[in-house]
């Protein structure tokens, strides 16, 4: 490992952000990874002070490099390998509070579904017919 730079893949997967490595691999492929606002490609090397962007299902975070390790340790090390931007955590923060307010899907009535309800729900999955 070179001391100022670490491999992209191996930074993410060792700041805890996937899994596997491969996961990490797979995410930076898919263009859900950008380093100083470009896609860019597993082997992209980092380097302290590089601004990354990681979508994570529906959560996308911006994070500033503060360490370089390219093994994988415990989690408390590895939160020292970057610090959010203000933004990104106010923008976190205020969809989790939108998902905690908006309904709980078919709890519109506001009482529990009937068993009809829950065929009509379980065909429209494509599971059975409803009756």
């Amino acid at each position: 490992m070179d001391g100022d730079r670490v491999r992209l893949d191996k930074w993410l997967w060792a700041a805890r952000f996937f899994k596997t490595r491969g996961l990490a691999t797979d995410a930076i492929k898919g263009g859900r990874v950008h380093v100083g606002g470009a896609r860019a490609k597993p082997a992209t090397q980092v380097r302290v002070e590089d601004l990354v962007d990681v979508t994570i299902g529906e959560t996308r975070r911006s994070v500033v490099v503060r360490g370089l390790s390219d093994r994988r340790g415990p989690a408390k090390e590895a939160v020292g390998l970057y610090e959010e931007t203000p933004e990104s955590i106010a923008v976190r923060e205020r969809r989790a509070e939108q998902r905690r307010l908006a309904p709980t899907p078919g709890a519109e009535s506001g009482a529990r579904p009937t068993k009809r309800d829950r065929r009509r729900v379980d065909a429209a999955r494509g599971g059975r017919r409803p009756r």
